[in-house]
């Protein structure tokens, strides 16, 4: 079990350091859309897709590498990623209904929730 921990938090530290290094690339701090964040979303959408493809494929992939894979270095990467690997099973899973609640709920209420963050330190635009 503290094997998986330190497999996921190893990964995480791999996600969030690539994260960081695609925001210091040069090319992707122009103008007013956010791009770096963009790219960062849309790379790591396609490389939870990967993994998930890949432990079916081969399901003899140990189940402490795709933590650290999936979990560890996709979430550290992104969250959106497993937003979005969640939101397409709901879609796959024939529950439209559902994706559409858990899409529309996750993105307004964290809005919400940013803004109510901010507000409650008085920074709110």
């Amino acid at each position: 079990m503290l094997y998986n921990y330190l497999a996921v938090g190893a990964g995480g530290a791999v996600g969030a350091m690539c994260r960081y290094a695609i925001s210091l690339l040069p090319v992707l701090q122009r103008g007013p859309f956010p791009l770096s964040t963009f790219l960062t979303n849309l790379v790591g959408a396609v490389l939870i897709g990967l993994v998930v493809g890949a432990s079916q494929r081969w399901a003899q992939l140990s189940p402490t590498l795709l933590l650290f894979l999936r979990v560890g270095v996709c979430g550290g990467f992104t969250t959106f990623s497993t937003f979005s690997l969640e939101s397409l099973v709901l879609l796959e899973d024939g529950r439209p209904g559902l994706f559409g609640l858990y899409a529309v709920l996750s993105v307004a209420l964290c809005l919400l929730g940013v803004w109510l963050g901010k507000t409650l330190v008085g920074q709110a635009a």
